[in-house]
């Protein structure tokens, strides 16, 4: 028997890739390397990336293809070849991020993703080139802060991978599911399917050149900053909390979370937030409605640097609902204070770095 190219293509054209329901020659999968050598084939499938979940299943449909259609003493070599490059590695990712801040709060309501947002805005107002992570999975709310609900973000071909495009705004690069989702239905997701979302907005994403990676996380201790903590080598965590004891208590959970010696990511410090009220008329008078000074005393007792205390003014719940930070206007009270807050987050990461060796990502071990 002759072996030649027709009947190889013919053969193949018989298998249906599930990925896109044609066959292998209409999606054009077949690489234009086929070689017959008396009755030896050898060509290559193109499949869309490594992780393809069809790919084992095609090779072997487009094996049995050629032994069904042309004959079963054809010895077949069939090699993969991919549109797109895989993934790097944990510990490659993101090469050119200088600088991973993870803002934390032991528990909501304690304006950590408005901490988060400004803290982001005040870093790019002093010419650094920000980027800010909303990884609150369940409950984002970067979109909306910036008022950019409407934004969806597009893939990009870059060194061979697709990447997702982030979002520009306030000369930050962002990035949330909820660009992904829709914003009036809950995410009813189990814990990996969340972890494994979070991380192809690490992972797939085209951040470039970053002075810092701000992470907005979600409250608490969770699956999400453990896939955090695999994923990415934090530079230093900024816990946030308001005043209140209950709120405190709470802040040291955060704050053990990250120096557990497993773990062992700096603190670099507390911001608290809310740390009085100042009426817009009377913009000289202070009222400690949540406790005073409790941020304070903790960073003292944790030896940890209290890095700002953001008064609570009615413009700033505003200025993030409206899509317009506080920190966008630094001739504010509080756009002020989210600029020293910038300035003081630089002091002690250039401490931090001349000091400390970089942080490691945190290893699973089954015991």
């Amino acid at each position: 028997m002759t072996l030649y190219p027709k009947l190889i293509m013919d053969a193949l054209a018989t298998v249906t890739y599930p990925g896109n329901k044609k066959n292998l020659v209409e999606a054009e999968m077949v690489a234009d390397n086929l070689r017959i050598d008396g009755m030896k084939v050898s060509f290559s499938l193109i499949f869309p990336r490594e992780t393809d979940p069809f790919l084992k299943s095609t090779v072997k449909a487009a094996e049995a293809a050629i032994h069904y259609h042309v004959s079963k003493d054809v010895d077949v070599t069939i090699t993969t070849e991919f549109l797109s490059k895989p993934r790097p590695e944990v510990g490659k990712l993101l090469p050119d991020v200088k600088n991973v801040i993870a803002v934390s709060s032991g528990k909501g309501g304690v304006g950590k993703s408005t901490v988060a947002a400004n803290l982001a805005i005040a870093l790019a107002r002093l010419g650094y080139k920000v980027g800010l992570l909303d990884c609150d999975v369940f409950g984002p709310s970067v979109p909306k802060m910036f008022h950019v609900e409407d934004a969806r973000p597009y893939a990009v071909k870059k060194d061979g991978r697709d990447l997702i495009e982030p979002i520009e705004k306030y000369g930050i690069k962002l990035l949330s599911i909820g660009f992904f989702v829709n914003p009036d239905t809950a995410t009813l997701w189990r814990g990996g399917m969340a972890s494994n979302a979070l991380k192809q907005l690490i992972a797939d994403a085209d951040w470039g050149d970053l002075d810092y990676f701000i992470l907005d996380t979600p409250p608490g201790t969770s699956d999400i900053h453990l896939t955090l903590l695999q994923t990415l080598a934090i530079t230093g965590a900024v816990i946030v909390s308001t005043p209140q004891n209950v709120a405190l208590a709470d802040a040291r959970k955060g704050i053990d979370m990250y120096q557990n010696e497993k773990v062992g990511v700096p603190i670099l410090g507390l911001v608290e937030n809310m740390a009085w009220f100042t009426p817009a008329e009377l913009p000289e008078n202070k009222y400690y409605i949540f406790g005073r000074e409790g941020c304070k005393n903790l960073a003292k007792e944790m030896n940890v640097p209290l890095l700002a205390q953001i008064p609570l003014v009615q413009s700033i719940c505003e200025n993030g609902d409206n899509g317009t930070p506080a920190a966008t206007d630094s001739s504010s009270i509080t756009g002020l204070a989210f600029i020293n807050l910038a300035q003081a987050v630089v002091t002690v990461v250039n401490r931090r770095n001349k000091e400390q060796a970089p942080t490691k990502i945190v290893k699973v071990t089954k015991e």
